[in-house]
């Protein structure tokens, strides 16, 4: 295994432990203030119960907010695995096409995906196929 994937792997671990601490403390929180707010409902005035009301949601939304930036589907922790990622998916894309040059391979194929991974660009016949259709790109 890339010793660089595994201290990949770790940082994004620490980051996402981190994160959820955090947005842990929101919901902590969230969940404090509401059980505050049943226990004085009935000492509180109309006023008092909607400005209570308000902070819960407020302190809700928060975490609901953090949790979206730091975990969604375009959050803070995807972005960061990719920009982590990156280096080490150059780095095997230069060993394979290295590989091909010297082995005078024209495709490599990822066993577990049977998903071309690399292919000899002197194997693209699209050009070719449009010419033949008699199609103008």
């Amino acid at each position: 295994k890339d010793p660089s994937y595994a201290v990949m792997n770790r940082q994004i671990e620490d980051l996402s432990k981190k994160w959820h601490a955090e947005v842990a403390g929101y919901e902590k929180k969230a969940e404090q203030a509401y059980q505050s707010y049943q226990s004085e409902a009935a000492l509180l005035s109309a006023q008092q119960k909607k400005q209570r009301e308000e902070s819960i949601v407020a302190l809700e939304k928060q975490a609901y907010e953090l949790k979206r930036k730091y975990f969604g589907p375009e959050g803070e922790l995807f972005k960061k695995r990719e920009s982590l990622m990156k280096p080490i998916q150059d780095r095997v894309w230069a060993a394979m096409k290295e590989l091909a040059r010297r082995g005078g391979l024209q495709l490599i194929i990822d066993r577990s995906s049977s998903k071309i991974v690399y292919a000899d660009p002197g194997l693209d016949i699209s050009e070719a196929v449009v010419s033949t259709l008699g199609l103008d790109r």
